[in-house]
């Protein structure tokens, strides 16, 4: 009659009335020594409490990983933190505005390591009008630069844009930062940057920093613009 008993009985009828029986083991504190488990490091028996210490272990060494992964996130933010400062300093530090988009370009390359990189401003000021940095962005790139609420980030698909950059014919992806006054103005530039790694820039990646890059830039540029277009 017992056999039968227990027949009807499961692992897990067994489970939950050891979970609502919380002071089992305090009745039977013998049985606890008695408890072979088998080890996760090997195919060996080990005790309940051995099991238990392997368990704390395995906890520990994950939350090590976390934590060095934490770390070396944190110093990978700060690298960016101070490259971001050295090319927003050298912008402020050129006194001549004719010189700024090369610089902006030239030091965007150099702290951020970045292959190729490009820039066209357009309505500028009649004393820039005739430099290279105001040449060349036909009538629907500055419609495309307009139409970008975000940077743009992707494959080159032909672009014109990707013309602007040194070795255009290696670029296979690229980013694409729009420059204006404010969040609903037409643009009045457009910074390129590109790559021969086709996953460098993808349409997936976020583009939080880009989006501060093109607004650190842009209020750098606006010096280029005639006085009655500069932001207030």
């Amino acid at each position: 009659m017992i056999t039968n008993a227990l027949q009807g009985i499961t692992e897990n009828d067994i489970a939950e009335y050891l979970a609502n029986t919380p002071g089992f083991f305090e009745r039977h504190a013998e049985m606890l020594a008695t408890i072979q488990l088998t080890s996760p490091h090997g195919q060996r028996a080990v005790s309940l409490q051995e099991r238990q210490m392997e368990m704390l272990r395995d906890r520990i060494k994950g939350l090590e990983k976390k934590i060095v992964e934490m770390i070396r996130n944190g110093q990978d933010n700060v690298a960016i933190s101070d490259r971001l400062h050295r090319w927003t300093r050298a912008l402020m530090l050129t006194a001549d505005a004719a010189e700024l988009p090369a610089v902006l370009v030239h030091e965007l390359k150099q702290q951020f390591l970045i292959p190729h990189a490009g820039i066209r401003v357009w309505g500028v000021a009649a004393a820039y009008s005739d430099l290279p940095f105001a040449q060349g962005a036909s009538e629907d790139a500055r419609i495309l630069a307009t139409s970008l609420a975000q940077p743009y980030c992707g494959v080159n698909a032909g672009f014109e844009a990707a013309r602007w950059l040194d070795e255009s014919h290696s670029v296979a992806s690229m980013a694409m930062i729009p420059l204006r006054r404010g969040g609903g103005d037409a643009a009045f530039g457009l910074l390129v940057v590109g790559s021969p790694d086709a996953t460098r820039y993808s349409a997936d990646m976020g583009t939080d920093f880009l989006v501060r890059i093109g607004e650190i830039a842009s209020a750098g540029l606006a010096r280029l613009l005639p006085p009655t277009a500069r932001p207030a």
